[in-house]
Formats: C-alpha cells, structure tokens, sequence
C-alpha cells in the first residue's frame, strides 16, 4: 500500500488496490465491526429498539475547507455532526455510517489522519461505524476530501421534542460559548495567526442531551447551532412555533479570541457556526435543574440562560447593552461558505 503515497483511481475501482486500501487504512481506523460490517449493508440487533422507543435516523455530509483546523478536522466534524443531529432529537446514538469521496493524487497520510479521527471520536463517543463506502474521482472532481455519513439511534419512549413546542415563558438555554467553530475556521484559511486564537469547539453533546433530558420533564426542544450559528436556529423554532424569542445580549457568551475575530472581520458571533453547541427550551420552573445538569457534563459545562419566549409577534429579538433591541434575521446568504 505504501508503495503508492497517493490515492489513485483505482483506490476506488473495486479491485484489489480498494481492498488494500479498506484492509489497511479504513479497518485499522475505524474498528472493524464483524465480518458482517463488510457487507453493503449492516445489520442491528432484532432488540436495537425497547417497547415504546423510535428509531431516530440522520444524514449528513462534509465538505469543511481546510481539512485540519485548530480544535479538529474534518473526521471529527462527521462523528461529531451526525451524532449531535441524533442527540438534538433526544436519541441515543447506536451506529454510523461513513462514505468517504477521495480526490486522485490525495495524499494517503491525509487520509490516514483523518480515518485515525474518525475512529477515535467515535469510539471516544461510544458509537460503532458499522457500514461505509469510498468513491475515487478524478483529479479537479472534488477538493481533496468529501464524507458523507448517516446515523441511528433510539428516543426514549417518554420523549417528545420539537421547534414547534415552544410556549410563552419557555426559557432558552445555551450550552456553551458562540462561534468558535467558525472563527477558528476563518483563522485556518486565511493564515490569521493571531496568538492564542479561536479553536474549533467540535464535540459530541449527546451526554449533555441526555443529562438534560433525564433532569427536565418538560423539556420542549434542542437543536445544534451548526451552520448559520444561534440565529439560525432561534429563527427556525420561531417560525414552527409562531413564538416570538428575546435574547439578551450581555447575557451572551463569547469567548475573548472569537469575539476578537469577528470585530476585526465586521461578523456578528450569533450567526458564526458551532460544532459542540446546543441551545434548548425548558419551562421555567425547570431552569435551574437544566443548569446544573448540563454544568455537570464536561461538554456543558458553561451553559448559561441566553433568553426566554415571550408573547407577541412571532421573530427572534436581541436586547442590546445599550437598552436598545434589534430584530435577529435569516442571513440571506452565508457569511463563510464550507464551514463544516
């Protein structure tokens, strides 16, 4: 295998330098889960889902520029991406798939790199890759790198979330600082090297989700603050519940090196995305059991209260320091393409 250092097209022709490529990098990486993981499908247990549990089913892909950033890469991306959008529907994560599409002439340490990554978050994660595919395309078909990657997990019976459930005097909990993921992408390509600069926050929040979901009974909803950041997503649980969202900005955590970044860059950190950073709505009576769970769980433990829903006209509001407020829209476009 190493008498060739770069991925070739018939890395992805089916032959035997496909075989070598799954023996050696991708099985080694990833942990090979069984002959039967070998096959074009996998098979889950006959008992995967208890009396009253559902299947929670998600799909992602990965195209983040460039492929190693400070604070992660982009197999952690897709470890961490897929199972947050499990966790954020109140599910266990159980098994991942991964499809890997390799640009001709990519180098094979790169892609070592990133299979070592992607096994060891989802190990570190408690989940299996159980299936996956590698497609070769010619030089200039694609920039290095894609993954592609699909996730299953279990809801509990008892639970039941959604971004239409919010309700007047729901209060919005956030788990952790805003916009790291995108200031540290930002730094990467373009060469900013500012000393202690932004890492990437990538991490996998099911535990968090878990924890918060086991202290509130009446936990409304969760959602990852991924691409397009916290404003995003406010604007879409606005928009299915017809709640109308106030968030007050000096309750709002930024971390010095972000914030740095998107002064100098003229961005506003509630647009910047996330890749470990979750908000959710709990009733009120239930904020303070939300805090200490989520602040008992490493990956949560700076959560903070960014705001509450109120009545009136449905839109995300910000309360600024100043006393004044402002309407919190839709970009219309992205402030940083390939973001994850």
């Amino acid at each position: 295998m190493r008498d060739t250092p770069r991925i070739t097209l018939a890395h992805g022709g089916g032959g035997a330098s496909m075989q070598r490529l799954i023996q050696e990098v991708l099985l080694p990486a990833y942990g090979d889960p069984s002959q039967d993981g070998r096959e074009d499908q996998a098979l889950l247990p006959a008992d995967t889902l208890q009396a009253g549990e559902r299947l929670a089913f998600t799909t992602d892909g990965f195209v983040v520029d460039p492929l190693f950033f400070p604070g992660g890469d982009i197999g952690a991306l897709a470890v961490h991406g897929t199972v947050n959008d499990l966790a954020c529907g109140g599910a266990e994560p159980l098994a991942l798939s991964i499809g890997l599409i390799l640009e001709e002439g990519l180098p094979l340490d790169t892609l070592q790199r990133v299979a070592v990554s992607i096994g060891q978050h989802a190990r570190d994660a408690g989940v299996r890759i159980v299936t996956g595919d590698t497609k070769v395309v010619a030089r200039g078909a694609a920039d290095k790198m894609f993954i592609t990657s699909a996730g299953v997990g279990r809801v509990p019976a008892s639970l039941h979330l959604s971004s239409a459930a919010a309700r007047p005097g729901d209060v919005l909990v956030v788990s952790g600082p805003l916009g790291n993921h995108g200031a540290a992408i930002l730094c990467a390509r373009n060469d900013l090297a500012l000393q202690a600069g932004p890492r990437s926050d990538t991490r996998a929040l099911h535990r968090a989700t878990q924890a918060l979901a086991t202290a509130c009974t009446g936990l409304r909803c969760m959602r990852d603050a991924t691409r397009g950041g916290l404003g995003a997503i406010l604007n879409e649980i606005s928009a299915a519940s017809s709640a109308r969202i106030e968030i007050v900005e000096t309750q709002l955590r930024v971390e010095d090196a972000t914030r740095g970044v998107a002064e100098l860059l003229g961005l506003d950190p509630l647009y910047l995305a996330n890749e470990g950073v979750f908000a959710a709505l709990v009733p009120a009576p239930e904020v303070e059991a939300a805090l200490q769970a989520l602040r008992s769980v490493p990956e949560s433990a700076q959560a903070f209260v960014a705001g509450t829903v109120t009545a009136g006209t449905p839109g995300v509001v910000l309360r600024t320091a100043l006393g004044g407020s402002r309407v919190v829209d839709l970009l219309s476009g992205e402030q940083l393409p390939r973001i994850c």
